[in-house]
C-alpha cells in the first residue's frame, strides 16, 4: 500500500463517525523505484491532508516532508520529488491499518489493504 493510497482510505465499521486518518502499523516496508511525474505529484497535493501523509510517512521511515505544503509546490521540483518519494516509492508490504476511533485492523497482505467489513460491523 502507498502512502497515496493511504491518505485516501478510511474505516466505515458501523458507529464510527471519524474513521480517518487510519492508523499506519506496518511490519515490512519496502522502497520501489517509480518514474517521477512532477505534474502528476503537483495535480495530487491539493486532493491530500498533508498533515496526514506527514505522519504515516513518519510512521514508515520518511523524516524529510515539511510540516507544510511550500508555497510555491507545482514549481518546486525539489519538494515534488520528496513527495514522489513518500507518497509513490514507499510501499507498506505487511502490516495493518488501525480505525482511530474503534481501533479496528485492517490487515495489509502483499501490499494490499483488506477494508473488507464483517456482517456485524455493517
Amino acid at each position: 500500500m502507498r502512502l497515496l493510497i493511504h491518505n485516501m482510505l478510511t474505516s466505515v465499521v458501523k458507529g464510527v463517525k471519524k474513521g480517518y486518518p487510519l492508523i499506519i502499523k506496518a511490519t515490512k516496508v519496502e522502497t520501489k523505484d517509480v518514474a517521477f511525474n512532477g505534474e502528476f505529484i503537483a495535480r495530487m497535493i491539493p486532493r491530500m491532508e498533508w498533515s496526514v501523509v506527514k505522519k504515516a510517512a513518519e510512521s514508515v521511515g520518511i523524516s524529510d516532508l515539511p510540516d507544510e505544503i511550500v508555497p510555491d509546490y507545482e514549481s518546486n521540483e525539489v519538494f515534488l520529488k520528496i513527495a514522489h518519494h513518500a507518497l509513490l516509492e514507499v510501499e507498506v508490504i505487511e502490516g495493518s491499518l488501525q480505525c482511530p476511533e474503534s481501533g479496528r485492523e485492517y490487515p495489509i497482505n502483499n501490499g494490499i489493504p483488506n477494508m473488507l467489513l464483517n456482517e456485524d460491523e455493517v
